[in-house]
């Protein structure tokens, strides 16, 4: 499988290395046999066209193709979105898995076996194929619409959706909920799906869309003074003034906890200008409401990898060392040193979980075949790495990036089976179940990933490194500005600037008694005819490999939701093809150019064996970005590849029909004041029934039947109640 850049054609002016991905010359004809649409497209084309008056001289919306599945097209358009929108990673991702939680459920409801998610419903029609087709594009239609209200860009996508429709060749203002229609079935899909999200706990509702506010408030934080609302620690770092606690204006009261930034002209990844203070993007995510995670205390994290190393604690060796790692990721962002790596998987891959110790493969398994080698400067390998990572193709962020790299994986398959076992099925089944895999997967690492930020409030490296730095050197009590929170000595990466050192040139223009940390110094002036390098410079003023308007994200940094968000993705696109290998062996990128400065000096191309090796490389990308040390890392892929594993796991139940009868563990159990609680296990979206008795022997009496929102539920019996027996079932229906 290769990526080829290429002209973009969604939405804003894309990046100079953000093209979009092509499908790979190895598709085979077999892959396209079951691709068909309703209607023909060609004259689609003209009224999508025509339609979005006013904005088609500027933007080249996403056209539905012939050859695609109608689930595909959708998840085209809905990436188009992403690109198009103020990045929200966890926010991103919960729009993902909701579209594919309509599409799936559409899917599901005219297939006899398959149970839906949300919506249990089962119809038939004359033909089932255009049924599908019609109810999954009126389910996302509407969600869509929903969703798109808090868009940056809602004006257009108002004006896009319904012109989508009409191309794919459905009525846009069919409002039915008459379940004998295909449409009535979609509506009302949308009804369901929109019902069970809107009260997660994401507080979509509390938002306020397009056009009351512009920009649009999505996801807000919860207001002043709730309990929930997250309060800054410390003030506001300003990336661009020199020092941090030297009088400067830049301070910090606790390094151990995030410190936001305040940047002028600050824009984010898709080009929108944004508040120079940061807020905190995702602060109430804690409580989000997941599709397999499973907690017994809503404040607590879903995965707790445990505490991040800090300052001054047991850790305090731990912590030092991940600054000096995230320094030295650093210092190689330059190809003046010469140093040439092999970046293909016949050196690079097959780590263990959590580690960077993996050697490569002694051959293609596909082809039997050593890998060719793929020598690289390291500089250009750091820097295109780190770019392609950062944003995504198109600026997808991480959830829409694996989106794309799954349509591609796709592509270049010439069977698919679920699970790589089974029946071949067409590939509208396989796009469906793909979707939900996947997106089930991203959006519970978005939750898990979130949970930890908020319960540790992890310091991020540019606050960690400036305060060390500027307090000295932790290496040597008899040398100058010794203090045990100076960052350690390492010859040729940190030094202590002397007299000496600044005469022989080593250190030139840098202060006596200071830190110097041999670094990239920040974005040049012209980033496309520039490149910066790296040099010596005060560690107070270390910065990240970002753009000079972006500098770090505005949350905080343990755990790092791009390798929790990519070892999840992989262990679903693991589980769905039944692989951890790309097809044929081999997946691959090539990156001509970069953005934050001029290079590379050759176009990368980067190479992947397996999605884990991918996966890897993500976590990799973001410490040579400076946006996060190596134990953000490692336990972002740890969590990450749990929450894969778990989403994957209950995604078969429903794609064989077998979620009805999972079993359910009971416990009870007194209380101080005389209750008795009983406390069972679900699974979100089914109905539960407890059923009591005040004898073993019963007869039981049925409570009510209620919903199941959580994986893990409690009921209490009042003292006074006799029936101290219980027992639950559970049923797609109340």
């Amino acid at each position: 499988m290769e990526y080829v850049d290429v002209p973009r054609s969604p939405g804003v002016i894309p990046h100079r290395n953000s093209g979009s991905l092509m499908h790979s010359t190895q598709t085979s004809t077999a892959s396209l046999r079951s691709r068909a649409l309703r209607k023909p497209l060609a004259a689609a084309w003209l009224a999508l066209t025509a339609m979005i008056t006013g904005t088609a001289a500027t933007i080249n919306w996403y056209v539905p193709k012939a050859e695609y599945s109608i689930a595909r097209n959708w998840n085209e358009r809905a990436l188009e979105g992403i690109r198009m929108d103020t990045p929200h990673p966890p926010g991103q991702a919960r729009n993902l898995f909701t579209f594919s939680v309509c599409m799936y459920d559409a899917w599901a409801a005219y297939d006899p076996k398959a149970v839906g998610f949300v919506y249990h419903g089962k119809h038939t029609a004359p033909d089932i194929a255009a049924a599908r087709r019609e109810a999954i594009s009126y389910a996302m239609y509407r969600m869509m619409l929903e969703r798109h209200a808090y868009s940056r860009t809602a004006t257009n996508q108002a004006t896009a959706n319904p012109a989508f429709m009409t191309a794919l060749g459905y009525d846009p203002e069919n409002v039915s909920r008459d379940t004998s229609t295909p449409a009535g079935v979609g509506n009302s899909i949308y009804d369901a799906v929109s019902a069970y999200f809107l009260e997660d706990g994401s507080r979509q509702t509390a938002g306020t869309p397009f056009p009351t506010a512009n920009p649009p408030v999505a996801y807000p934080d919860y207001p002043v003074g709730h309990p929930r609302r997250y309060v800054f620690v410390n003030p506001q770092l300003n990336p661009f003034l020199h020092g941090i606690d030297d009088g400067s204006g830049n301070s910090v009261v606790d390094v151990n906890q995030w410190q936001r930034l305040i940047v002028a002209g600050s824009i984010d990844q898709n080009g929108f200008p944004q508040n120079p203070l940061q807020g905190y993007l995702g602060a109430q995510w804690l409580w989000v409401r997941t599709f397999s995670l499973a907690r017994t205390d809503e404040n607590k994290p879903w995965i707790d990898p445990g505490p991040p190393p800090f300052l001054g604690t047991a850790t305090d060796a731990e912590f030092k060392q991940n600054l000096v790692a995230v320094i030295r990721a650093s210092s190689e962002l330059t190809t003046e040193d010469g140093v040439v790596v092999d970046i293909s998987p016949a050196t690079i891959g097959d780590n263990t979980l959590g580690a960077n110790d993996g050697h490569g493969y002694d051959t293609n398994p596909f082809t039997g075949q050593p890998y060719v080698p793929n020598p690289t400067l390291r500089g250009d390998f750091t820097r295109a790495l780190t770019e392609f990572w950062a944003d995504g193709p198109s600026s997808e962020t991480p959830p829409g990036h694996w989106n794309s790299i799954a349509n591609h994986v796709s592509d270049d398959m010439t069977s698919f089976r679920i699970g790589g076992a089974g029946p071949e099925v067409d590939r509208l089944e396989w796009d469906v179940k793909l979707y939900f895999t996947l997106n089930a997967a991203v959006f519970d690492a978005g939750c898990a990933a979130w949970s930890v930020k908020r319960f540790y409030n992890g310091w991020r490296p540019l606050s960690a490194i400036r305060y060390c730095g500027g307090k000295g050197q932790s290496s040597d009590p008899s040398l100058p500005s010794y203090h045990t929170n100076g960052l350690p000595l390492v010859p040729d990466l940190i030094e202590l600037v002397t007299d000496a050192t600044v005469a022989s040139g080593r250190h030139e223009g840098l202060t006596p008694g200071k830190i110097a940390v041999r670094s990239w110094p920040g974005q040049p002036e012209f980033p496309a005819e520039q490149t910066s390098g790296v040099k010596w410079l005060h560690a107070e003023d270390w910065i990240t490999y970002q753009k000079k308007t972006f500098v770090t994200p505005g949350f905080p940094g343990y755990i790092s939701g791009h390798s929790t968000f990519s070892r999840a993705a992989a262990e679903a696109l693991t589980g769905v093809t039944g692989s951890k290998w790309f097809p044929n062996g081999l997946g691959s990128y090539k990156l001509p150019s970069l953005v934050n400065e001029a290079g590379p000096t050759q176009p990368v191309t980067l190479q992947w064996a397996t999605f884990y090796d991918a996966a890897d490389q993500v976590g990799l990308s973001r410490i040579w970005g400076g946006i996060h040390p190596p134990a953000d890392d490692f336990a972002g892929r740890r969590v990450g590849s749990e929450v894969g594993k778990t989403a994957w796991a209950l995604v078969q139940k429903y794609f064989d029909g077998s979620v009805t009868d999972s079993p359910i563990q009971l416990a009870s159990r007194p209380l101080s004041d005389g209750n008795v609680e009983v406390r069972f296990n679900a699974v979100r979206g089914l109905h539960y029934t407890v059923h009591s008795a005040p004898d073993v022997n019963g007869p039981y009496v049925a409570g009510p039947s209620s919903l199941a929102l959580e994986a893990s539920i409690a009921s209490t019996n009042a003292p006074s109640d006799p029936k101290k027996f219980f027992r639950v079932t559970s049923s797609l229906n109340p």
